[in-house]
């Protein structure tokens, strides 16, 4: 015997709602399966959960097509980071800075190597120091560094920082939506419980067959096990079989001898 199943999505949840009161539309209160409480209750639920779900789909849709363009913003700007510290040991290395200069941006004077930076908060970190550190070099008249200066790193580290915290509100604003969503689900299932529960026993005194197809009318889900479907698949090759031949047997009883007629315009029939 199939077994009912619960939504288990919420696009399922949200279509158990609509056909129960789709349905409920259709049928005047005397005739409805299922209680005018949990109606009310679906009425007033399902546009609630209908628009923290769109609410969800917005704020991820915009965070997903903003992600290519803070990609770009985030990869010139570790360029530029990059770029800076290697032109300021070059200047080292060809005796135009000393080595000292390295500390004003919180590195060893006696580290020659590029800060690695592997993830945005590193990104904010090492850009932050850069801005810091080279404003303090001019504050003391301190040979500038080019190619790039610090004023063109401002620009694009300025740009990546601005998409960097639009990108981390569009993300609250997602989970906070998810959240929401979550919170509501065991709403919804209760009241899909309620509804489903109310059409089955409306027609507890009907065969099984009646029953599910009338249930599945309210949106009821039915599933077959494995070996149900195989009995069923066996059952309907069968009825198939059997229509087929009685259909043949049928064609055949309609079918009459051939006759074929003489000179004289009378049949005569073939010993």
């Amino acid at each position: 015997m199939p077994y009912r199943r619960l939504p288990n999505t919420d696009a399922a949840r949200l279509k158990a709602l609509r056909t129960a009161i789709q349905v409920s539309s259709e049928k005047s209160p005397f005739d409805l399966a299922f209680s005018q409480q949990a109606l009310l209750k679906a009425k007033n639920f399902l546009p609630l959960y209908e628009q923290s779900i769109t609410r969800q789909k917005e704020a991820h849709k915009k965070q997903v097509t903003r992600a290519k363009e803070y990609q770009e913003l985030n990869k010139k700007a570790r360029i530029y980071i990059s770029h800076f510290f290697q032109v300021m040991n070059l200047m080292i290395l060809r005796n135009e800075l000393p080595e000292v200069e390295r500390e004003f941006f919180g590195i060893d004077r006696d580290n020659k190597s590029v800060p690695v930076i592997t993830s945005d908060a590193e990104l904010i970190e090492w850009g932050q120091k850069l801005l810091n550190g080279d404003q303090e070099r001019q504050r003391r008249g301190n040979k500038i560094i080019t190619n790039p200066t610090a004023a063109i790193v401002r620009v694009h580290y300025e740009k990546f920082k601005s998409a960097h915290h639009l990108q981390k509100d569009l993300q609250i604003i997602t989970n906070k939506a998810l959240q929401k969503i979550s919170e509501m689900r065991d709403q919804a299932d209760a009241i899909i419980l309620q509804i489903w529960n109310e059409v089955e026993a409306h027609f507890a005194d009907s065969s099984e067959e009646v029953k599910r197809d009338e249930a599945s009318h309210y949106g009821l889900v039915y599933v077959y096990r494995p070996a149900e479907k195989k009995k069923l698949f066996a059952d309907k090759l069968a009825a198939n079989r059997a229509k087929r031949l009685k259909e043949e047997e049928q064609k055949s009883l309609e079918e009459v001898p051939s006759e074929s007629v003489n000179n004289s315009g009378l049949p005569f029939y073939s010993n």
